[in-house]
């Protein structure tokens, strides 16, 4: 039953993350271009800032399968949890889309991905690169309790961070299933390149993963 809690709330967490965050990202980045970009990267840290603080003493807020892969690779959770994390957070990210669509009464703008200038290879480097910067930042600030009471705020921040810059290159992932809830609704290019940021997240959690296992290790001797 404990299990179970956590995957909901997880599903919570991620349906939010996507109708909110993306929904700011689909009407800002339609009627008010010229803010689109800090109302964007300020909505997805908010949220993530929110449901710290709601169910991250159910689930601990991964609402990111690149999280629970880092998470999983530092012991921080059984190979168990992390499928039904995992589970969890790709039906949330397609539910809160599907919610989405039949608000805005389309599924043209669902703050879906996309590649920066038809490049495969810079845009998964990019979306490598901004992940690992933010599963970074979770794995130091979460490895010791005493941060527990600053933990939802610094991750916010840095999600809010990563898209500041990564909003022009590729509308910024750093999440497979924030990716994959929109793209699976709006199709085209969205889903023809979804692979880009699910494979791109999930490499920069795993090496965030071990290089802070390296960095810990270090610290530790």
């Amino acid at each position: 039953m404990k299990l179970v809690k956590k995957a909901v709330a997880e599903f919570i967490g991620t349906l939010v993350l996507v109708l909110v965050a993306c929904g700011v990202a689909s009407v800002t980045g339609c009627k008010f271009p010229q803010v689109g970009y800090l109302a964007t990267a300020l909505a997805f840290g908010l949220v993530i800032v929110a449901m710290a603080y709601s169910i991250g003493n159910v689930s601990g807020c991964h609402i990111n399968p690149a999280v629970s892969i880092a998470m999983l690779i530092s012991g921080r959770m059984t190979i168990k949890e992390f499928f039904a994390y995992v589970i969890a957070q790709f039906t949330g990210a397609i539910a809160g889309a599907g919610i989405l669509a039949y608000f805005v009464g389309s599924t043209d703008s669902l703050g879906q991905n996309g590649l920066f200038n038809e490049d495969i290879v810079k845009s998964l480097v990019v979306e490598a690169v901004l992940t690992f910067i933010f599963v970074l930042a979770i794995l130091g600030v979460t490895s010791r309790k005493d941060n527990s009471n600053v933990a939802g705020l610094v991750i916010g921040l840095s999600l809010v961070l990563v898209h500041l810059i990564g909003i022009p290159f590729t509308g910024t992932s750093v999440n497979p299933a924030r990716s994959l809830g929109p793209a699976l609704l709006a199709g085209g290019d969205a889903l023809a390149n979804v692979w880009v940021f699910i494979v791109a997240p999930l490499v920069g959690g795993v090496l965030a993963a071990f290089v802070y296992k390296f960095l810990d290790g270090r610290k530790s001797e």
